[in-house]
């Protein structure tokens, strides 16, 4: 199963004919223009596709030729919506160019192969010809890996678009492992494994239109990884067309024989070569999902509990907690649209219980057999009920579930009326997360502070722990402003680099699952140090001697 390209927004998130969660009329926009402290919020609509020239094609008829021998006429693609689809990804900085119609470095074909021989005669075409091939899944990065840079100014580019790959090609229940092609979206993936009883259970927000390559390049993470692990948890095998012809990594349980090569596979980006196909592990379908909350007094007390819960070796599928600021824009954005009494009733129960100051909400998920999540469920509770925390039930945890995938088509509308609304995210140890939480918070607030495009105009910044582990956890963080119309760009630019060097300068990662692509480069050599640096550029340059592989992204 896949999906036609035709369906899905170009130029934004999710189906084209899909519902507007934010309508002109919805009572939220007067509540984010008081909070934002704007007197208006200004129509901004993209442009439209008829609207914009893309650049000549810069590929010779020969080589069209040749890509055509390869993949077959009807999967070469050249017409200014396939171009325009494969120009860049989700990101709120590539949209704010392909919403203007900054299509400068659209790819100058798109072919869509349909086995590993098709993909690695591509590789190797544009390896011979010296051109720059961008591997590209569902193309949902936010990090600018996918976008079509070439490897010098004037270059052609050539994006290879993986989702016609998408067979289960073996299940094997007594290993309990898989082989799938990397093209595969998630919802047509996780359908064909329940359809044998069991899951890989990877569910990152980008679910519905990511790709299995996607997930093991960005080194991703699902919301339940505490169950089912990172990318590079579950993959067993990965087999690559690169340069240098195929390449399949090791496979066995464990090993000795050197390191790991599977560790380079995962969060290579597709610069090392195109996943065509991966082995994973897979589990049986859980009978049981419990998902609950719990409101803390302090992000601290919410932060103690959940290194409890994973010092404490109790098999959650989730811990997610909300800070303050969250745990509130989420809460008045959901009761805005109620009518407010029911709100005021809540809030008057917490303030009896003393959560009236700034409280935090916490989403503990457990997935597993019918006794182990009802003892891993009172485990968490008495944990949490330790800490101080005020039990909610299931009903918040339900409520998350079924809108779990949702947040993103939020963004569009927003964009459309003026407003600024990005993502970023970094991991640290326990001992640190108060401080980095801290200073990242400080970081994003003083950038937005000094770009706002109105006097009182103001931003919001707010943050949650999500995927834990026993020495850590991540950390991500949203934010929303006004966006100052004539220097966009260069507004997210200033703090996209203040939040980027406080992560560096207070012990955190650059990124713990969306990637480092193009935007996060800058930042990687200080953490990787000069010679993990030199191994990594080493690396590539045996596999990709010309450098034809996804330009400009993890090494810049």
């Amino acid at each position: 199963m896949t999906i036609d390209r035709t369906t899905l927004r170009w130029n934004g998130w999710g189906p084209v004919r899909q519902e507007n969660p934010l309508p002109g009329d919805a009572p939220q926009w007067h509540w984010i223009e008081e909070t934002l402290g704007l007197s208006r919020l200004p129509s901004t609509p993209a442009v439209a596709l008829h609207d914009i020239r893309l650049p000549q094609g810069r590929l010779s008829n020969e080589t069209l030729t040749k890509l055509r021998g390869i993949v077959g006429d009807n999967q070469l693609r050249t017409d200014d919506y396939e171009r325009a689809f494969h120009a860049r990804g989700k990101s709120y900085h590539d949209l704010l160019y392909v919403r203007a119609g900054k299509l400068d470095m659209a790819p100058d074909a798109v072919v869509y192969p349909r086995s590993a021989d098709e993909v690695l005669a591509v590789v190797q075409l544009c390896a011979d010809q010296d051109i720059a091939l961008i591997p590209y899944g569902g193309g949902s990065s936010v990090v600018g890996g996918i976008n079509a840079m070439a490897k010098s100014l004037g270059g052609a580019v050539v994006t290879l678009d993986t989702t016609l790959m998408t067979r289960v090609v073996q299940i094997d229940k007594v290993s309990m492992t898989a082989r799938i092609e990397a093209g595969i979206y998630g919802p047509a993936l996780e359908e064909q494994l329940q359809n044998h009883g069991v899951t890989l259970g990877h569910y990152p927000q980008s679910f519905q239109y990511s790709t299995l390559g996607g997930w093991i390049a960005a080194r991703g993470a699902g919301q339940q990884s505490n169950r089912y692990g990172k990318a590079e948890k579950w993959l067993v095998s990965a087999k690559l067309a690169t340069p240098k012809g195929f390449w399949t990594t090791e496979a066995t349980p464990a090993s000795a024989a050197g390191p790991n090569l599977n560790q380079l596979v995962a969060g290579s980006e597709g610069t090392l070569g195109v996943i065509c196909e991966a082995v994973v592990k897979i589990h049986d379908l859980p009978e049981r999902k419990d998902y609950r909350g719990y409101l803390f007094k302090s992000f601290q007390a919410g932060v103690d509990a959940a290194r409890r819960i994973n010092h404490a070796e109790i098999p959650v599928a989730m811990v997610r907690l909300s800070d303050a600021p969250e745990t509130y824009f989420f809460q008045t954005f959901s009761a805005t649209n109620t009518g407010g009494l029911k709100a005021k009733l809540q809030r008057a129960y917490l303030k009896m219980k003393g959560f009236d100051n700034a409280p935090c909400l916490m989403l503990i998920g457990h997935e597993g057999d019918k006794d182990t999540v009802v003892w891993a469920q009172e485990q968490t509770e008495e944990i949490c009920k330790r800490q101080g925390a005020l039990a909610l039930g299931t009903g918040p945890g339900k409520r998350w579930y079924h809108g779990r995938f949702n947040s993103p088509a939020v963004r569009d509308p927003m964009m459309d009326r003026g407003l600024g609304i990005d993502t970023l995210e970094t991991s640290t140890r326990w001992s640190n997360m108060a401080k980095l939480h801290e200073k990242i918070v400080e970081a994003i607030d003083t950038a937005m502070a000094a770009n706002m495009p109105e006097q009182n105009a103001r931003g919001i910044v707010m943050a949650h722990l999500s995927h834990s582990y026993p020495d850590g956890a991540s950390l991500y963080f949203t934010f929303i402003f006004p966006r100052q119309l004539d220097r966009e760009v260069t507004q997210w630019q200033a703090i996209k680099r203040a939040a980027s060097d406080a992560i560096v300068m207070n012990g955190g990662t650059i990124t713990h699952h969306h990637g480092v692509g193009a935007d996060h480069a800058p930042w990687l050599a200080e953490e990787k140090g000069p010679v993990g640096m030199s191994i990594l550029k080493a690396t590539k340059r045996e596999i990709d001697p010309k450098g034809v592989m996804n330009p400009g992204k993890l090494l810049g």
